[in-house]
């Protein structure tokens, strides 16, 4: 019968079958540890590759883009968005002149943006771009003024939030940058410090760039800080928020994430809305 022929078959096979691989020695401590130091290696270059030309992850220190970003926030940036300048290799070490590989990509109206702060670029900004190019920017009695016309704002609600350990109440507003797109800001009142300006004009390879916390903000309004933005700066743009903490907690402090994460910022786009 076919049963029994089979039934031989492997008796067979496993009669002729190879002795077995006999047990190889365990590595020494030399070659553990030349193998711990092979992986993380490889882990570190990795690493680098993608931080230079994918996403590198920053995390947000200030109240200057309330209530778009948070305290506690951590955000992905996207490295391809807009090209790659000396700026997006670790210690802008790169011999580039400008931008490459852009493929004609440009920051657009409404993007929040990582760049290298022009008076000292050893630190990183992080702002929303308000005027493109040859635009002309000006502030008067808190409201945002483009190429001589008045950038619509709508209240939604006054709020009491915190500023440096102390609670401050604004108002919250949509406003609708030229080209459609919508975002809130915050405004303590409309007579700060930079809620009048004198008229800005981008100069050409340039950006303007404010935060949407408008009277808590050092941005392109503070020319000798900040000022207009060099397309070469910038580091890339906001993609989405990862992970995000109410200060309880660090990312390395596991055992106070269930108290501490705001679970409802995980994984939010900070891509705007663009009309069609």
């Amino acid at each position: 019968m076919d049963t029994g022929t089979k039934s031989v078959d492997m008796k067979d096979q496993t009669e002729n079958s190879a002795p077995e691989k006999e047990h190889e020695a365990p590595l020494t401590a030399r070659e553990e540890w030349a193998e711990f130091l092979k992986t993380a290696v490889v882990a570190i270059i990795l690493a680098l590759i993608i931080r230079t030309f994918f996403l590198e992850p920053f995390n947000i220190p200030s109240s200057s883009m309330k209530p778009t970003l948070l305290v506690g926030d951590y955000l992905f940036v996207s490295k391809p968005a807009y090209g790659y300048s000396k700026h997006s290799f670790p210690f802008s070490f790169a011999p580039i002149e400008g931008r490459i590989w852009a493929g004609g990509r440009e920051p657009k109206r409404g993007d929040v943006i990582v760049f290298k702060l022009p008076s000292n670029p050893s630190i990183d900004y992080i702002k929303r771009v308000v005027a493109m190019p040859g635009e002309t920017v000006q502030v008067i009695d808190g409201e945002l003024y483009i190429n001589r016309r008045k950038v619509p704002r709508e209240p939604v609600k006054l709020r009491e939030i915190n500023e440096d350990g102390h609670m401050v109440s604004v108002m919250e507003y949509l406003e609708t940058l030229p080209g459609g797109v919508v975002h809130s800001i915050y405004e303590e009142s409309d007579s700060e410090m930079l809620d009048n300006t004198d008229e800005f004009v981008v100069p050409e390879g340039h950006y303007f760039a404010m935060g949407d916390n408008r009277d808590n903000s050092q941005d392109s309004r503070v020319q000798k800080l900040v000022g207009y933005i060099p397309a070469e700066n910038i580091v890339g743009r906001a993609s989405f928020i990862f992970f995000s903490t109410n200060g309880y907690a660090n990312m390395g402090q596991v055992w106070r994430w269930p108290k501490s994460i705001r679970y409802d910022r995980l994984f939010k786009s900070l891509s705007p809305v663009r009309p069609e």
